[in-house]
């Protein structure tokens, strides 16, 4: 009788088993939810990294772009700058491109290229800035009509403004395609890459101001014996005649 109760004193009963069972399973529960939360937070913060590094990267390739932007009065048809406002934003125009630009190995000595920065419908992530470039003589090619580098995604809007002088502020339309502004000021708005994970954040803006150091170079200066350009005698700023 005594070596019977000493067996039941030294094990444990089926509640005893199963409130061990219930406890072990809240702890599971414990770790496996803050191990979800630090890879949520993980994604989230490596996300708004990417897009803070894309922000970053859009707005200097176009500032590197209006930086070297080109135009020539004896061919304004071809170097003509177009832009544009809306939901659709373009900015287009003619620049002399470094070698450190975006896809210029593609286009080896044809520095000379037209650049079109645009706002798109993008297959996965709503609208996005993508960037398409050709030589100066040619039409884009089938790759960079389909498939453009995508610069940024998420865009809610790109802002283009001009400086005119004039009016001493700035103004949102130029309608001097055959001329280039002073100055410019442009805006990317984003939204958050995060707002699908239920945190409520406000949108993403970035903006540059950028003065463009080129003129449209006046005919004369390029072809000097064109009639009514004063002949040969007509030089640019800082060119010395030679007798």
């Amino acid at each position: 009788m005594r070596a019977a109760n000493q067996q039941r004193a030294g094990g444990f009963t089926l509640i005893e088993i199963l409130m061990a069972l219930g406890i072990f399973g809240l702890v599971l529960m414990a770790i496996y939810a803050s191990w979800t939360a630090i890879l949520r937070a993980s994604k989230v913060g490596l996300e708004a990294a990417a897009q803070a590094q894309r922000e970053r990267v859009a707005i200097h390739t176009i500032e590197q772009a209006l930086t070297s932007s080109r135009s020539f009065a004896v061919d304004l048809q071809r170097y003509g700058f177009v832009a544009e406002n809306g939901s659709e934003a373009l900015l287009s125009f003619v620049a002399r491109l470094p070698k450190s630009f975006p896809r210029s190995g593609k286009f080896g000595d044809f520095d000379v290229r037209r650049v079109s920065f645009s706002v798109e419908s993008g297959r996965d992530s709503g609208r996005q800035l993508v960037l398409r470039q050709s030589p100066i003589l040619m039409e884009f090619d089938e790759d960079e009509r389909e498939y453009p580098l995508v610069l940024a995604k998420h865009v809610k809007e790109m802002l283009l403004e001009f400086w005119d002088a004039r009016a001493n502020d700035w103004i949102e339309e130029w309608n001097q395609t055959n001329a280039l502004p002073k100055m410019m000021k442009v805006t990317l708005r984003l939204a958050p890459p995060n707002q699908g994970h239920g945190y409520s954040q406000k949108d993403e803006e970035i903006t540059r101001v950028v003065a463009l150091p080129s003129i449209t170079v006046p005919a004369a200066w390029q072809v000097p014996n064109l009639p009514g350009a004063g002949g040969a005698t007509r030089q640019p700023p800082g060119r010395i005649t030679p007798r």
